[in-house]
């Protein structure tokens, strides 16, 4: 029986347009009522969620997000933090060597704010036009200091400048670092060891709740430690390969209402097993 299903936001519960469905919303308030705790599960801070929450009424005691792909677990009415891993001043520093070397902006996550560094001339981030939600201000290295947290770090480029830089990184770096792709145009730098499925790891156990209990849905590089540590993986159809590869079952896209149509076939209608492919 499921007793805990994680969610992400993009290309997974929004629609093309950023937008819940009506057929979602009701899925998800129906599994709601019946006990299962309903938990997003995304790489944006809490902020940058507010408004969907409030939307799926999901801003109550006893409703919790992971945000940050892992690195915070809170709770949602009160954005009490109950885990969270956050990077070092030294990991700012080396990053920031980084994107400077190879010519790419680099933004890093302080809660609710976007500090952005002057490391590349030519290529600007478009971070801004991803998460308009969030408040942007100029930082430099010389600014860093210790009551200022770090969630995470990325960059925000077109795709066909992005990927190819990609390629270009050291190996010794992704020994450092969860390097992965969230959007087309998004790489993100968390703690090594700090993903989706982590994240979820520790929410069950302070809830009692076991692995084979939570379902995982998601489309994306960063969905798939959740979708490989949940009892049931779920994989929209349009995930990239390697997600749809990894999971139990895929579900329609996420412009057919995958997430309800996944919601409705093994929670609601409490149906035993999940073979097969949509």
């Amino acid at each position: 029986m499921i007793k805990l299903i994680a969610i992400d936001l993009d290309g997974t519960l929004l629609n093309d347009k950023k937008q819940i469905s009506e057929r979602n919303k009701q899925a998800l308030a129906q599994a709601k009522s019946m006990g299962v705790k309903i938990v997003i599960c995304t790489g944006r801070p809490l902020k940058a969620i507010e408004g969907f929450l409030e939307e799926l009424n999901l801003l109550e005691s006893g409703d919790y997000s992971i945000t940050f792909n892992g690195g915070l677990v809170q709770k949602n009415d009160t954005g009490e933090i109950i885990e969270q891993t956050v990077m070092e001043q030294n990991d700012i520093r080396t990053l920031h060597q980084v994107a400077e070397k190879m010519d790419l902006p680099l933004d890093v996550l302080s809660e609710g704010t976007v500090l952005q560094f002057p490391t590349s001339q030519t290529n600007p981030s478009i971070y801004s036009q991803l998460n308009k939600l969030l408040d942007f201000q100029p930082a430099v290295m010389k600014e860093l200091n210790d009551s200022t947290i770090y969630n995470k770090a990325v960059i925000a480029i077109d795709q066909e400048i992005l990927d190819p830089k990609i390629a270009e990184i050291p190996k010794i770096y992704y020994d450092q670092y969860e390097i992965i792709k969230t959007r087309n145009n998004l790489l993100e730098f968390m703690p090594k060891g700090i993903t989706k499925g982590y994240g979820i790891s520790l929410l069950a156990k302070d809830l009692g709740i076991e692995r084979h209990e939570i379902m995982g849905i998601g489309d994306e590089e960063n969905d798939l430690p959740m979708i490989e540590y949940v009892g049931m993986g779920v994989a929209m159809a349009n995930a990239i390969p390697l997600v749809r590869d990894a999971a139990d079952y895929v579900t329609a896209t996420n412009e057919e209402d995958g997430v309800a149509q996944a919601i409705e076939q093994f929670v609601l209608h409490e149906k035993e097993g999940f073979d097969g492919i949509l």
